[in-house]
This record gives C-alpha cells, structure tokens and sequence, in this order.
C-alpha cells in the first residue's frame, strides 16, 4: 500500500514539478534519475576497462608513469556526454557526479578493480574555487566510485596551492602546462606513501593537470598510479 502511495505520489511531483535528464533534457519519470534511460542506454562508453585504448593512454606517455587510464564515456562537442559535464560542473548538481561515480563502479567490478587500489582521490580544488562552486565535482565523482568499490577516498591529505585560470581558457599543451606547474601539493605524505592510488577527475583533454597533479603523488611515494575519468576525448 505505501509502495502504491509513493508511486502515485512521484508521478504528481513529475507533474507538477517535471524533472529534466541532464543530458537530452527531456522530461524524466517515475524511477529515473538525473538521466532518463534512454540516455543511460545510448550515451556512448569507452569500455576502457575491458581494453586499452592507445588514443587515451598515449596522453601521458613519457610525461606520467600511469599504470591504466580508466573513462566511462567518450566526450564529444554538443553532444549527451558534454551536457552532463556541463551540468555537473556548473548547473550545482554535485549529486550527479556520485550518481556516474556509482553507475561506473559498476562497470568496474566487472574486472574486479577494487583489488587494485588503496584509495581514491579527487583532483583538488583550489579553496577560493571550491567556496564559489561549494563543491568538487572530481570529489563527488570520487564518492560514488567510492561507495561502489567500497574503496576509502581522501580530500584533506592532496591539495591545490594555487588559484589557476580554467584550463579551457588556454590555448595550447604549453600555456595549459605552465598555468598548472607547481599548483599541487601532499601534505600528508603517510596517506599516500607505498600506496595504489586511483586519481579521479571530470573529463580528459589534454591531460596537463591530471600529469601535473600524479607526478605530485608519485613523488610523494605513491606505489603505483591509475586515472579515471568520467569522459576522455579522443
């Protein structure tokens, strides 16, 4: 009976209030959450996680010694994948990164990856960035592939030391590189030394700041590296 309640009472809030999936922005329904389904069954994946892909993994070879680059999706301009990066990033929908993070976590048990990784950690926000979003959208992601994995996750021992301009705002590999030198630091060196880290972030382009950012953890003493991304473009 209070099955049949809820049910009846999520259709009249859908009509009243319509929820919009983030990525085709239609209309959602009844169990659906933050995408409808139709995108969750069309959106397109990399499958990265049942074999490499050299398009992704040449981002960082001879500049990071990674030992697996992991994306959930394939980004593309205008398209489903980009709205969901978008909306993640500056629509103030810090829950739909946990939602992908778990989604992801998902296809990840299906190799087993859990047995792989010490711990999880977000690419850092610097503070005065984090106050204007109140959130980090890598954290978030971070969460959800946390809870799924039943991996422990860290935000206080790795951190950004310095205020950058956005990455999309510069205009070569060089400029990106040089806007993020130095920026990252660990502060807590026991929390990442001998350690097998998963380093998460929203989506891979060039790859600057996540190099910049995992050669600050290798040379904290992390034992061995992994990337994962919620899109990679390539």
């Amino acid at each position: 009976m209070k099955t049949r309640f809820k049910n009846y009472l999520d259709i009249l809030l859908d009509f009243v209030y319509p929820r919009i999936c983030l990525s085709c922005e239609k209309n959602v329904l009844g169990a659906e959450k933050h995408i409808c389904i139709e995108c969750i069954m069309s959106i397109p994946k990399t499958n990265s996680h049942f074999q490499q892909i050299e398009l992704i993994e040449r981002k960082f070879w001879g500049k990071l010694n990674v030992k697996h680059v992991y994306s959930f999706l394939k980004f593309s301009k205008k398209g489903k994948v980009q709205n969901i990066l978008h909306a993640l990033k500056y629509k103030n929908k810090p829950e739909l990164g946990e939602y992908i993070g778990k989604m992801y976590a998902n296809d990840l048990k299906e190799i087993d990856f859990a047995k792989n990784i010490d711990l999880i950690l977000g690419i850092p926000l610097h503070t005065d960035k984090f106050k204007l979003r109140g959130y980090n959208q890598a954290d978030e992601f971070a969460k959800g592939l946390s809870a799924g994995l039943n991996v422990p996750f860290d935000t206080t021992s790795f951190v950004r030391t310095t205020f950058t301009i956005s990455q999309t705002k510069t205009k070569s590999r060089f400029f990106r590189f040089k806007n993020i030198e130095g920026v990252f630091e660990v502060i807590d060196k026991s929390q990442i030394k001998g350690k097998r880290i998963a380093l998460v972030d929203d989506v891979l382009t060039t790859g600057s700041t996540i190099e910049e950012a995992g050669n600050a953890l290798l040379g904290a003493g992390c034992m061995e590296l992994y990337i994962i991304t919620i899109a990679a473009a390539y």
